[in-house]
């Protein structure tokens, strides 16, 4: 439940003009003022599941988008009655001056592409049906000018070619492989949040820069506590980290019964040194690697 200096749970991430939210729970209007960003601009919001916590925050939101005058649909990912879930919260938001498009998640894993990324939906083990998203970002290889020379690739086709077209002109067939290098280390983010530590949780979160889990219990006497309602603990979203190799770690999701999270940090340290207990409006711009 929110508490008077934090909000609930949720996930704001942009990309080349795209705005992603991953759920939206009661008062994430408020936490996106407090950053100084509009609602307007989200392309996609997707929900890990349908518990109040994650979700009820959504008509408010939508109605300030209507509000804003939206007129572009917005696209709703999240598992199986999605439809419905939506159709219910909005007796409260009927009116809508843009489309919504609801899309459920069918497999116990499966990828939606975009335009430079993808999400990709993951289930994980809480007590309803709960998804973990992972967003990538793909980035081709280097254009190496001069093997497009060397092939007389026209200088016209070379911008395209870098865009991953394939190219037809003259009986001859131009196609990315004739003048990229190797595939280059992309960018990923991993969000986890209400279940029980998963192999599916750590497969996914592999090359993850970022992955964000929940930190449901600081209080090492609450993991039976963290079974029962299929949560997990700090120490095991360290494990999970540790598990999967990445560099950094947002512990997130906090019990409301855990006021200072920070108090548990040295000992999660311990399991995992780049952990972090995430705080309202903690941001990170990833960078793509140096060539």
């Amino acid at each position: 439940m929110p508490l008077p200096y934090r909000w609930l749970t949720s996930l704001m991430m942009r990309y080349n003009g795209k705005s992603i939210l991953i759920d939206c729970g009661e008062g994430t209007q408020i936490a996106m003022k407090e950053k100084g960003w509009s609602p307007n601009p989200i392309d996609i919001i997707c929900f890990t599941h349908y518990h109040a916590d994650h979700i009820s925050g959504l008509p408010g939101m939508l109605l300030t988008m209507g509000n804003a005058e939206r007129k572009k649909p917005l696209l709703l990912i999240g598992p199986k009655g999605l439809a419905k879930v939506v159709s219910a919260l909005r007796v409260i938001a009927p009116e809508l001056p843009f489309e919504i498009q609801c899309v459920e998640i069918t497999d116990s894993e499966q990828t939606f592409s975009f335009d430079g990324f993808s999400i990709k939906a993951f289930k994980v083990n809480h007590n309803v049906v709960c998804y973990g998203y992972s967003l990538s970002v793909s980035r081709a290889g280097k254009f190496d000018k001069d093997r497009a020379l060397a092939q007389e690739i026209p200088m016209k086709f070379w911008s395209r070619l870098q865009k991953g077209e394939v190219i037809e002109e003259d009986g001859r067939c131009f196609t990315p492989d004739m003048v990229l290098g190797d595939v280059r280390k992309g960018l990923k983010v991993t969000y986890c949040t209400d279940t029980r530590p998963t192999e599916s949780i750590v497969r996914n979160a592999k090359d993850s820069d970022l992955l964000i889990l929940e930190g449901m219990y600081g209080e090492p006497e609450k993991l039976a506590k963290a079974r029962e309602h299929k949560h997990m603990t700090m120490y095991e979203a360290a494990k999970i980290a540790k598990e999967a190799q990445v560099p950094s770690l947002w512990l997130t999701h906090y019990s409301p019964s855990l006021m200072h999270p920070e108090q548990y940090m040295n000992d999660v340290k311990k399991i995992f040194p780049g952990a972090v207990a995430a705080k309202d409006g903690r941001t990170v711009e990833l960078q793509f690697e140096e060539d």
